[in-house]
């Protein structure tokens, strides 16, 4: 004798959110392993190979030729540490497109999340599915990314020309990278709440980001001259950054508590 549907139990959120959004957490997937392979490959091969050529031709007398020191753009390292770097500093504002357009704004606008309330599944209790199954895999590989970087820019700085205070160093070495991760989530949860749309939210997300991002440059700039050394501005840079993340996570909650009933 079967139980009756009302009485089965609900499925797991997050584990249906986690089939739900596969596709984009394998494609986040994927870009962390391609970054994590270019870093390794920087410091494993290309910058001692880079050392390798500098030091032949300081040492070799007039003429001297090794074959493997050819120059390419392409494969020089500081060219690539700087486009890494300049990809993950910008890595918020696609965090932000995704969050506001296909993890929230479609549901929202095709009615499948007034479904789901209505199935034993709280608005609240909707969106923290939503968020913590993002947060996680998004915090978790922004912390390696950070973490890598920070160790092959810091072992690497003697082949590089890149300060740390430029924001392609800056970002990336240390943990505002998944602050900004985070802060992207944020946002876009709260662009798509706000417009219920999920062409309108992804643009705003991802426009708001991006503004955020450039603007914010313009904020922990200062801190060079209070505060000395990188750390004490990371820090403070980060606390920033986290704190406009949970500004828009409450704010996201509130609209939705407010619009659901």
């Amino acid at each position: 004798m079967t139980a009756p549907t009302s009485a089965l139990p609900a499925p797991a959120p997050r584990r249906s959110l986690g089939r739900l959004h596969r596709p984009a957490l394998l494609v986040w997937a994927a870009f962390v392993l391609l970054v994590t392979g270019l870093l390794l490959w920087l410091h494993l091969h290309e910058v001692p190979a880079e050392r390798a050529c500098h030091s032949f031709f300081a040492y070799s007398p007039m003429g001297g030729h090794l074959p493997s020191c050819g120059y390419s753009a392409f494969t020089d390292a500081n060219n690539l540490f700087n486009l890494l770097g300049e990809a993950l500093g910008f890595s918020c504002v696609a965090v932000a497109a995704w969050a506001g357009g296909a993890l929230l704004g479609r549901e929202l606008e095709s009615g499948t999340a007034e479904l789901a309330w209505t199935q034993s599944v709280s608005p609240a209790r909707w969106l923290a599915a939503k968020l913590t199954t993002a947060a996680v895999p998004v915090a978790a590989g922004g912390a390696l990314l950070a973490l890598l970087f920070g160790w092959a820019w810091s072992s690497d700085r003697d082949s590089l020309v890149s300060n740390w205070t430029y924001d392609r160093v800056f970002i990336p070495r240390g943990p505002l990278l998944p602050a900004l991760l985070l802060l992207g989530l944020a946002v876009g949860a709260l662009a798509g709440i706000a417009l219920r749309r999920t062409l309108p939210a992804l643009g705003a997300a991802a426009a708001v980001t991006l503004v955020v991002r450039l603007y914010l440059r313009k904020a922990w700039t200062p801190l060079h001259g209070p505060l000395h050394g990188f750390w004490p501005v990371q820090l403070l840079a980060t606390a920033m950054v986290l704190a406009l993340a949970a500004a828009a996570t409450v704010g996201a909650f509130c609209l939705l508590r407010r619009r659901a009933r």
